[in-house]
């Protein structure tokens, strides 16, 4: 049977300290000292040290010690803590963007109820690995040496007298083999075995035995991150780059406990800034309207060294309308403002933006309880006098848990798209 794991949750910006008690289950001694194993000398953007514990930053997801999730989730309202409403909401999100690349063809309909995004992303992995057995795994070509009874290849003459001295009916020999021994199946068989390992979902249990089953044993071997560079995806192997991803992020974030074995850890996390910015991003690119467009990261350079590369500065999002001069920036946020007024370095950002994009107006996009926009003009100064540069704010209503499915996150984006669409006419009319 599947082992039954433990399950803590907590919000972003959250402090779990040692003996705290989260849904009945205890930060214990072992739990804070893998975490502080994982944390390292380098330090993870997961999390800080604390003194007896540990304080999460705006990485969200899920965090595997041992046999305890540790689940993260995000927040952009005080006073709503309903975390089934935003563990959906992060959820849809990673749909939404496609971070989990639901949308795929060769995808089934995701059977299991998630208890976490982890559950999710390994569901992902074994329905693509079951596709891909279903289909048929691929062959490639591999050098391989060693004895055989027919002579074929190049004999390698010095290591057949060694091998076949007494044994004249054998031939050592080098040549070409045609089979399904080769790195991509190492790697995903390395993955099907881990999952096995650290899986507490029962519902994927026997999903796993079966792709142990079925899937051809493999050579084991040790991962790292120049493996993956070596691989190259073609016409014939373009169906498994996706699981190969996967697979990639499992083994590469997971750290092994080799002192006692037992609380190894798993990460799979994700910056709520850049999920926000791309939440808001696709909602536009999907829902526009005709004669705009949307682009994101767009570059330009603003200072430049003697003799060094130009810096550059990247707004996340900038719009375009037709053959109209100028452009419209909008620059996402996940935090909640709260009544207060942005901060001094954001808005400064903005009015570069202004200045290097020639942009007619720019606005900071932000999370809240409800729908609100307001504005500011940058003020004048002596090299400008009538400088009529204006920054937006705008927030941008989270649903409420009972809006929160899977088939309304794509109306949340819609609503997205409707408020900044009015916000655009309006600054389009305007100018």
């Amino acid at each position: 049977m599947a082992k039954r794991g433990t399950h803590i949750t907590v919000f972003e910006h959250d402090t779990l300290r040692l003996g705290q008690q989260v849904n009945g289950v205890s930060f214990d001694a072992s739990m804070l000292k893998a975490l502080q194993r994982y944390y390292g000398e380098q330090g993870v953007p997961y999390f800080t040290l604390l003194h007896n514990g540990v304080r999460f930053n705006e990485q969200v997801g899920v965090i595997q010690v041992g046999n305890t999730l540790i689940e993260v989730l995000p927040k952009a309202n005080r006073a709503d803590d309903s975390k089934t409403k935003w563990r959906n909401l992060l959820i849809g999100m990673l749909k939404a963007v496609d971070a989990f690349d639901i949308q795929s063809t060769s995808n089934s309909n995701l059977k299991i109820k998630p208890n976490t995004i982890l559950d999710l992303y390994f569901e992902l992995f074994i329905n693509e690995l079951e596709y891909l057995l279903h289909q048929g795994l691929i062959k490639q070509y591999r050098r391989k040496e060693g004895n055989v009874i027919a002579l074929k290849g190049s004999l390698l003459f010095g290591r057949h007298i060694q091998h076949n001295l007494t044994h004249q009916e054998r031939f050592y020999v080098r040549h070409s083999t045609y089979d399904v021994q080769h790195l991509m199946h190492c790697i995903l068989y390395k993955a099907i075995c881990l999952l096995q390992q650290i899986n507490t979902h029962a519902g994927l249990h026997s999903r796993i035995g079966a792709l142990l089953l079925h899937f051809p044993e493999m050579p084991d071997i040790k991962v790292n991150p120049a493996m993956f560079e070596k691989l190259v995806f073609n016409r014939k192997n373009q169906s498994y780059q996706k699981v190969i991803n996967i697979a990639k992020h499992i083994l590469l974030q997971y750290h092994p406990d080799v002192s006692r074995g037992r609380n190894h850890v798993l990460a799979l996390m994700f910056d709520m800034n850049t999920l926000w910015e791309k939440f808001v991003y696709s909602s536009l690119r999907r829902y526009k309207p005709e004669g705009i467009t949307v682009a994101e990261q767009v570059s330009a350079s603003f200072w430049k060294p003697h003799g060094g590369h130009s810096q550059k500065m990247r707004p996340d999002i900038v719009i375009n309308k037709g053959h109209e001069t100028g452009c419209i920036v909008l620059d996402t946020k996940w935090k909640n403002l709260g009544g207060r007024r942005p901060s001094p370095e954001d808005l400064r950002q903005m009015y570069a933006y202004h200045e290097f994009f020639g942009a007619k107006k720019v606005a900071l996009v932000y999370p809240g309880a409800v729908t609100q926009h307001n504005s500011g003009l940058f003020h004048p100064t002596a090299a400008y006098p009538a400088m009529n540069k204006e920054c937006s704010i705008l927030i941008i209503a989270i649903p409420g848990e009972s809006d929160i499915k899977k088939s309304s996150i794509h109306h949340w984006q819609q609503q997205i798209q409707q408020q900044l669409t009015a916000w655009l006419d309006e600054t389009i009319n305007q100018v």
